[in-house]
């Protein structure tokens, strides 16, 4: 769902092979995974169940232990659920998606450029600088359940989870494809990941 031709074309950029694919099967050969992603949670939910991915993705995460990113919605997916929808989500994070406060007088859904501060250390941000600028659009945003699977934090009228981990599970709510040459050194950073 979404972006997943700037994300091939960022990819092929910094010289990291990757393939498309709507077929379960040729998932199984992953090495890495990125679960990208635009729209509703429920829907992408639905069509990850509905498709045959879910327990290719649960096999390749949770017990092969490949590295998993998930970039926006990507992200949100991999938390127990979301205020947008009632379906389960992923739930490999301990995490929710929350609507942001419609009374804070900001406008959502968050839209632009934005910085991220480390929380946790993580090698998914290794090489960027302490304050990074990423380039968000999102409605709803992710709040951990325990602090030390945030590993990057942002700040729109609420401190959020702007990067999440949980061991070889990562996810981003910024759009790296997006965000120039930050977004293409975290990308760098997964896709070289040992």
């Amino acid at each position: 769902m979404g972006n997943l031709g700037s994300v091939k074309n960022m990819l092929k950029y910094i010289g990291a092979e990757s393939t498309i694919t709507a077929n379960p099967v040729e998932l199984r050969e992953a090495q890495k995974i990125i679960l990208p992603g635009v729209g509703s949670f429920d829907q992408a939910m639905k069509r990850i169940e509905e498709s045959g991915f879910r327990e290719v993705l649960d096999a390749k995460a949770l017990t092969e232990k490949v590295p998993v990113l998930g970039i926006c919605l990507g992200m949100q997916l991999l938390t127990y659920g979301s205020e947008e929808g009632v379906i389960l989500g992923l739930g490999w994070i301990p995490a929710r998606a929350i609507h942001f406060p419609s009374d804070n007088g900001l406008k959502v859904p968050h839209m632009g450029w934005n910085i991220v501060t480390p929380s946790t250390p993580s090698p998914l941000c290794e090489k960027l600088p302490g304050e990074s600028r990423f380039y968000f659009v999102h409605s709803y945003y992710v709040k951990v359940e325990n602090e030390s699977c945030s590993i990057l934090k942002t700040n729109y009228g609420l401190n959020f989870d702007s990067a999440i981990q949980k061991g070889n599970i990562f996810g981003v709510q910024f759009h790296p494809e997006k965000s120039h040459k930050l977004g293409m050194q975290l990308l760098r950073n997964f896709a070289y990941l040992q």
